[in-house]
């Protein structure tokens, strides 16, 4: 009998694989003595949290004009 790790599904399981990515990056950033790394780290960061707020400004959007059927304004 074999058991499958269930994985969360849609947006909701993007931002959450994103966040431990985030997560992660910062914790190997402040852990890291080469300063490369740290500037690599931290530039990669901020990239995956940009990505992350236009995912969740995207998805608020679509949200919105779903709200508004039939709205020709």
């Amino acid at each position: 009998m074999t058991t499958k790790t269930q994985q969360p599904e849609g947006r909701d399981g993007v931002l959450s694989s994103l966040n431990f990515a985030i997560d992660g990056l910062n914790l190997a950033k402040e852990l890291s003595t080469i300063t490369p790394a740290k500037a690599v780290f931290g530039s990669v960061g901020i990239l995956l949290t940009t990505i992350k707020v236009r995912l969740l400004f995207f998805c608020d959007k679509m949200l919105q004009v779903h709200t508004w059927p039939g709205f020709d304004g």
